[in-house]
């Protein structure tokens, strides 16, 4: 145990966080509002405080000091001074220990207590108390660190944005019931290296995993008391440091380790971050680490009443990245997760958030957009916003800055509402598989910036979208009141699993559908994990707090002929995609371009093979559709692949249009998953509710 003296040496104010030097290490906290702040040593265990000593300097608004001696493995936490005047924003207790918001690793679970608030929460005057009680047998500590990887050797995929398939999971339930893993690593990160899952993301064409958040969390205590649990992960603690619960040991190298196996593999690694808020929660909520280190400076408050958060996320706060130290801990974080972690890219939480000024509202312009787009490590990282929150005028689809991406809900919706049926769908399904041009072709971006997605994480996976009319959250405890009350789902005949085979049929029929339509489509697309074998969570659309087989991947419906058939057709779609540049045309098409005479480089059919005119566009029952991409090539020849989908309740005979010197060939029907390619003239026919991709090949004159 580090022998720790009367006082701490002067140190250093950057970098922030615990630097460990070969003979002591140096800590340096932000706090602009603070008196003092202490920094406090425990044993080994986490369960005694051993010493407690003043920063002994503050210097641009950050405390520091050295304690000579100390080694990697030392744990600590913050203590800090000030006024308790929560009218005024301010809420310094020294009786609260605070975690440091730079972290690297965390020892010990936060246990919950009233003491973890700084006011008196049974008191009638709620925040504008003061409680005496220490919390630190409550809290987490922090644990100095030291990083020595092995990175050599490795090499980042850098996929294309515009060969680039997203495959969206949660860590834990990705691989909790995957039996190929041993026990001990199932729904952990070592298990994300394990050949089986490499073998299935490769097999059905996915670059690019992106996780469910991996930073540690607080567990909510309502959920608990419930028994319930935060399984998603979107309510951070720690913006530093991995997830304890999803290590299968105490060595975050496994998370390193898996990097470089996916990297080996050409696989990208993607984190859906949450800076956009913390776990600390409203006015009410307790006092964690931001609170108690510098709540003015960390949150944005109500202007002319501080005492109150603002909350455009819907969690109680929001932090404030106009402050240039909270943007700073934000770049920072990402820095030391593509660096250590060699990370690939990130998906922002409520994207919009990170974007206000303070009460400004959302600026493409902002301090967050414009030090990631200029940073020499970020810039060239991908990076997809929600491009949401519940603030003033909160929706921002397609206003975001160049070099971002956007989860686009509108190819979503559109896509849902096609090929359920809903009448009016023609014009607004033809934007979003042409790439959403309408949203996103400005400012130099590219078809790419639209992340296109038929499923996420947050509502039901595509085999619910199939099965259920409504929501099933019954589980939640909230009296299925929680979730979307719209998923623009159909269950075609009976609600939830049947044996019915002709339900059974035209479930599976309209799921291939939509999957066809999302990798024929212009953008990036994104899957849903396990989507690609029927995965179900039993019509929850809201499953956040379900840690457990609604929520795991059940591999065993792999097993299965339907799923072996759904993953194969999924794996064919891939390959086409990949393989037919027109698929994933690297720039927007207007239909303003002949790249042959008469040939516009995107336009559009019925079935009949005519231009719908602009009687058929609006024509509210016109639910066919083809839409074809054309390119010269270099030696003269001409190049068409085109996406001919019915809607409608009956089959369909299309005609494609001119020109007819065309070979044209099928490459895959949604209503017969296994068929094979095959040759076709000029009529081919479309089932119902399905959708099919033709290419054709005209020679060179």
């Amino acid at each position: 145990m580090v022998q720790v003296p009367d006082r701490l040496e002067a140190g250093s104010p950057y970098p922030l966080g615990a630097t460990f030097d070969g003979l002591g290490v140096n800590f340096a906290v932000f706090s602009a509002n603070a008196d003092a702040i202490d920094l406090c040593v425990f044993d080994s265990d986490g369960k005694r405080q051993i010493a407690c000593l003043p920063l002994p300097e503050w210097t641009d608004e950050v405390w520091h000091g050295y304690l000579p001696g100390a080694r990697p493995g030392l744990l600590y936490g913050f203590r800090a001074h000030g006024r308790y005047e929560p009218e005024n924003g301010h809420r310094f207790n020294p009786n609260k220990l605070l975690l440091d918001p730079y972290a690297r690793k965390l020892a010990g679970n936060l246990r919950w207590t009233d003491a973890l608030h700084s006011y008196r929460v049974r008191s009638p005057r709620k925040d504008m108390s003061f409680d005496r009680r220490d919390s630190a047998a409550a809290m987490p500590k922090a644990v100095v660190t030291t990083e020595a990887f092995d990175w050599s050797g490795d090499r980042r995929p850098n996929t294309p944005w515009s060969e680039t398939v997203i495959y969206e999971a949660h860590t834990k339930g990705l691989t909790k019931l995957l039996e190929d893993v041993p026990a001990r690593e199932r729904g952990t990160l070592a298990a994300l290296a394990h050949p089986t899952v490499i073998d299935h993301l490769q097999r059905i064409g996915a670059t690019a995993l992106e996780l469910l958040p991996i930073h540690s969390i607080v567990q909510d205590r309502r959920l608990q008391e419930a028994g319930l649990v935060n399984y998603w992960g979107y309510n951070t603690l720690s913006f530093f440091s991995p997830e304890r619960r999803y290590m299968a040991s105490d060595d975050s190298d496994e998370l390193r380790i898996a990097i470089r196996r996916l990297h080996a593999a050409g696989i990208e690694v993607i984190l859906d971050v949450v800076y956009n808020h913390t776990a600390e929660g409203s006015e009410l909520g307790p006092t964690f680490n931001f609170r108690g280190l510098d709540n003015a400076s960390y949150y944005r408050l109500v202007e002319d009443n501080p005492r109150y958060c603002v909350n455009d996320t819907g969690t109680g706060n929001t932090l404030d990245l106009s402050h240039p130290r909270v943007l700073q801990m934000v770049a920072d974080s990402l820095r030391h997760w593509a660096e250590s972690y060699r990370i690939d890219g990130f998906r922002f939480d409520l994207g919009v958030t990170l974007g206000r000024e303070g009460d400004n509202g959302f600026d493409p312009r902002s301090g967050f957009f414009d030090v990631l787009r200029q940073d020499p490590v970020l810039n060239g990282l991908k990076l997809i916003s929600e491009p949401w929150d519940i603030g003033p005028g909160g929706y921002q689809l397609g206003n975001h800055p160049p070099g971002f991406a956007e989860w686009n809900d509108k190819f979503r919706d559109a896509t849902r509402r096609f090929w359920r049926g809903d009448g009016d769908m023609r014009p607004e399904f033809a934007k979003r598989i042409a790439g959403s041009a309408d949203l996103f072709d400005r400012r130099a971006r590219r078809p790419w910036a639209g992340v296109n997605f038929i499923a996420a994480h947050d509502g039901q996976p595509l085999a619910d979208i199939v099965s259920y009319e409504g929501k099933h959250n019954e589980a939640n405890g909230e009296d299925n009141n929680d979730g979307h009350s719209e998923n623009y789902s159909r269950n075609w005949g009976a609600e939830g699993p049947t044996d019915d085979p002709a339900i059974r049929e035209i479930r599976q029929r309209v799921t291939r559908s939509m999957l066809t339509t999302l990798f024929a489509s212009l953008g990036t697309p994104m899957l849903l994990g396990g989507d690609e074998f029927g995965r179900s969570q039993f019509g929850n659309n809201n499953a956040y707090c379900q840690d457990n087989e609604i929520s795991w991947f059940d591999w065993s419906r792999l097993e299965t002929e339907e799923g072996q058939r759904l993953r194969n057709y999924v794996a064919r779609l891939a390959t086409i995609r990949r393989e037919h540049l027109l698929m994933r045309a690297s720039r927007f098409l207007h239909g303003e371009v002949e790249v042959a005479p008469g040939i516009l480089d995107v336009d559009w059919f019925d079935e009949r093979g005519l231009h719908l005119s602009e009687e058929d566009w609006h024509n509210s029952e016109g639910r066919a559709l083809v839409m074809r991409r054309a390119r010269a090539r270099k030696d003269g020849s001409l190049k068409l692949v085109s996406l001919l989908v019915n809607g409608s309740g009956d089959p369909l005979t299309f005609r494609l249009p001119p020109p007819g010197d065309v070979q044209t060939r099928m490459l895959i029907d949604s209503a017969d998953p296994n068929g094979p390619e095959r040759d076709f003239d000029e009529a081919i026919e479309v089932q119902d509710r399905a959708a099919v991709i033709v290419v054709g090949t005209r020679a060179a004159n």
